[in-house]
């Protein structure tokens, strides 16, 4: 790994949920438990492994949508420049981009860096969830870092000649600490990532949910390519993650 030199993530899961009891489920393992119960008695069961070979992970940009309904605005008109949500996983030995989101050299390193610490020749590798533009747009700052995607993606990027650097298909596991799950219905070939943290399984999503009203809602965005598909891939995320990011939001609890 490229000198992971970075501050230490003090996390408390209680400080979040509060008088609430956690346990994982799964095989019955008890993965995190915090023995307090609201007043409802409410139970809490993560989906998360307590050993993960996962640091830490961090949003370098938060994205917003080009238009959103659930803002009074038209699916038919664009009001303003959409840009994608970005995310990094430090593992042990690497640091992971996840849809590389600004287009201007400057903007991306001093995001980076203001998020992580770290400039782009630290990154190790790049994961695009899906060819569209938007989760495309930052790619060229990261020339020394290994490309992935998922094979129908990585396939057509590289057929089309755009770039020097090469896509490699990423399989079902990433750098030997992710799961790459294939959630199609925004585009068919669309790649989520999910990943354990601190007892907690996280999922970058891209573009399979736009934002937290969208996935409430369990609604695609307009330029969805198979709405049913997305609704399945909706409903596999929903059984498997702890914490979302989205393709155009902030994260948000999925409990």
């Amino acid at each position: 790994m490229k000198n992971i030199e970075r501050r230490k993530f003090i996390g408390s899961v209680v400080s979040v949920f509060g008088m609430l009891s956690l346990e994982g489920s799964g095989s019955g393992n008890s993965l995190m438990k915090i023995n307090e119960q609201d007043t409802a008695g409410r139970t809490i069961r993560l989906k998360g492994k307590p050993d993960s070979r996962i640091i830490h992970y961090d949003i370098i940009t938060i994205g917003n949508l080009s238009r959103n309904r659930y803002w009074g605005e038209s699916d038919a008109t664009g009001v303003r420049s959409a840009i994608c949500t970005c995310s990094i996983i430090t593992g042990k030995d690497f640091h992971l981009i996840i849809d590389p989101s600004l287009a201007d050299e400057t903007a991306m390193t001093t995001e980076l860096n203001r998020r992580t610490g770290l400039t782009p020749d630290k990154i190790d590798a790049v994961f695009i969830t899906h060819q569209h533009g938007d989760h495309i747009a930052g790619l060229k700052h990261f020339q020394n870092a290994k490309w992935f995607a998922g094979a129908e993606v990585a396939s057509e990027i590289n057929k089309s000649g755009r770039y020097t650097n090469k896509f490699e298909p990423a399989g079902m596991s990433l750098l030997g600490a992710i799961d790459v799950i294939h959630t199609p219905g925004h585009t068919p070939g669309h790649h989520s990532l999910r990943f354990d943290y601190r007892g907690l399984s996280i999922v970058i999503a891209g573009d399979s949910i736009a934002t937290k009203d969208f996935w409430d809602e369990k609604e695609a965005y307009y330029n969805v390519m198979d709405a049913g598909e997305s609704k399945r891939s909706m409903q596999m995320i929903d059984s498997v993650a702890d914490i979302i990011v989205p393709g155009h939001d902030n994260s948000f609890f999925n409990l």
